[in-house]
């Protein structure tokens, strides 16, 4: 293996020193199969072999469909051994939400488990660029081969992954992440979560999201334990952390308060559990949750795929509440105004951030160089976020951006879901936006306007919904409306809709017992 792959600025190379380390530590368990660091390495080898042998060479996307499972992880650590660019999709997508995202990818290799086999092949024919679809089920997936893979120059600054994100006002955009992202970031988590040697991590979030993704590599840079379950379980949580010896938790806010309505028991602190990294939640429920199981609650944080962490609170501060913390050391950030003009101290503004070293930030979106430059502007990423910073640098975070919705823990682009929706052969438009939840992050409410003659009805429409749509976007409201409200060039003033909220005309399908479960992928 040439020195390039030893690079401790490249995962492969990190992997391989990992493992020649500490080759008997536990590394990685997901879904009850773990990976010591040596294991991971060898099995990476054989996976990129079976990778080389279909073809796939460095710069090649490999898109993977497949929930929390060991092969998962063992893909990622095989596309990135021969250069190769991986491409995690949302295992939930279906029908032009799928097809977009791997025709955007010009993905060449497809590895998915039987649910996501049957979603591809309802789209396969549309995507030219797609050579192998390559089935990882019970029996594990073919690709294991003990042929030695041909060595690649690597370099911090090739593209690791293409994560795809949802714009505010246009189609999803593929996030190009370098090696050095990878490698660099997980320095950043060691004081936003206060990593400590021996610390055993553990979450339940989809490996197809960057901050589970992200945990991959903060344990291997770090040389910590990561557990990984398939799904999660507020009912079992308490049990797993006690199971796992899990001392550092990464989950987002909802499952904090799955937790909190929990009955309470002895086991609430029968664990070893430090730290709680969830968000969003609030002051209260921090204080709540620590109350009550005992661990440290890490809140104030502030990033995008883009970049990773833009500012924290490190864990073992103060910080001031209500805000995301401060600037992360390895970036530099600002607010502005229209203008990129910096503005006064306290007043709001556009959040815009720059790495103090290179390969550190994304390097663009996938072939969208119009979307990139808009983005990365003077040398500055515009996160599109509003932001106020104070005299001591302390971020407050002010709003999302316009038209973007999150909800379950996905973004949602408005403009695809709508896309969507006005398939409808009734619907001749329809617009989206984010309603306030009871829970944390947004509820959807669609305003449609129905096609002349025509007529529609909750149950059919939801129907419709959930065979075109993810379960996360499946829209909560449904208003009718004779007519969208317009600017004179006949853009839809979605701030009207967003005011107006859920009205006495506004139907809530989840109150009509229309609902989809979580989980449910065909």
């Amino acid at each position: 293996m040439p020195d390039a792959m030893e690079d401790l600025e490249v995962v492969p190379g990190v992997l391989a020193e990992r493992a020649r380390l500490c080759p008997d530590q536990l590394f990685v368990e997901c879904a009850g199969e773990g990976r010591t660091f040596a294991e991971m390495q060898e099995r990476a080898e054989r996976v990129a072999s079976g990778l080389h042998n279909l073809g796939v060479r460095k710069g090649d996307r490999v898109a993977t469909i497949l929930p929390n499972r060991i092969e998962h992880v063992e893909l990622i650590f095989a596309c990135a051994r021969i250069g190769a660019i991986h491409v995690p999709v949302n295992v939930f997508l279906k029908g032009e939400f799928l097809r977009y995202q791997l025709a955007d990818a010009a993905a060449s290799v497809v590895v998915a488990d039987a649910d996501g086999l049957r979603a591809v092949g309802g789209v396969r024919g549309e995507l030219g660029d797609l050579l192998h679809v390559v089935g990882c089920d019970d029996g594990g997936y073919g690709l294991l081969d003990g042929e030695k893979v041909p060595d690649v120059e690597l370099a911090a600054g090739d593209t690791f992954a293409i994560v795809y994100t949802s714009g505010t006002t246009g189609m999803p955009k593929g996030c190009m992440l370098p090696h050095g992202y990878h490698v660099k970031s997980p320095e950043a988590g060691r004081g936003l979560l206060d990593y400590q040697e021996g610390d055993i991590l553990y979450t339940a979030l989809p490996l197809f999201h960057g901050w589970a993704r992200g945990m991959v590599t903060a344990a291997l840079v770090h040389s910590l334990t990561l557990v990984i379950d398939a799904e999660f379980s507020a009912s079992s949580l308490l049990q797993r952390f006690a199971e796992t010896h899990a001392t550092v938790f990464s989950g987002v806010g909802a499952m904090g308060m799955a937790l909190l309505a929990t009955p309470v028991s002895d086991n609430d602190r029968a664990h070893d559990l430090r730290v709680a990294f969830m968000i969003p939640f609030s002051p209260d429920q921090q204080d709540a949750f620590t109350t009550r199981f005992g661990p440290r609650v890490q809140s104030q944080m502030y990033g995008q795929t883009e970049t990773g962490a833009i500012t924290f609170a490190p864990l073992a501060e103060e910080g001031k509440p209500a805000t995301v913390g401060r600037a992360s050391p390895q970036y530099e950030v600002r607010v502005v105004d229209d203008h990129d003009r910096d503005v006064a101290v306290g007043e709001p503004g556009e959040v815009i951030v720059r790495s103090k070293q290179p390969d550190t930030l994304y390097a663009g979106y996938w072939r969208k160089p119009d979307d990139t430059t808009e983005a990365i502007r003077g040398g500055w990423h515009h996160t599109g976020d509003m932001g106020r910073m104070d005299a001591d640098g302390y971020l407050t975070f002010v709003d999302r951006k316009k038209d973007a919705i999150r909800r379950r823990g996905e973004n949602v682009s408005s403009v695809q879901l709508e896309a969507a929706i006005v398939g409808h052969p009734a619907i001749s438009e329809a617009a989206v936006v984010a309603v306030a939840s009871e829970m944390t992050e947004d509820e959807i409410k669609a305003c449609i306007v129905v096609a002349p003659d025509a007529a529609i009805e909750p149950s059919e429409l939801f129907a419709f919904f959930r065979s075109k749509l993810p379960y996360f976007a499946i829209p909560r409201y449904v208003e009718i409306v004779e007519a969208l409200p317009k600017t004179a060039t006949m853009r839809v003033q979605k701030h009207l809709l967003r005011g107006a909220g859920v009205t006495e005309a506004t139907w809530d399908l989840e109150q009509l017992g229309l609902t989809v479960a979580r989980d449910e992928r065909r």
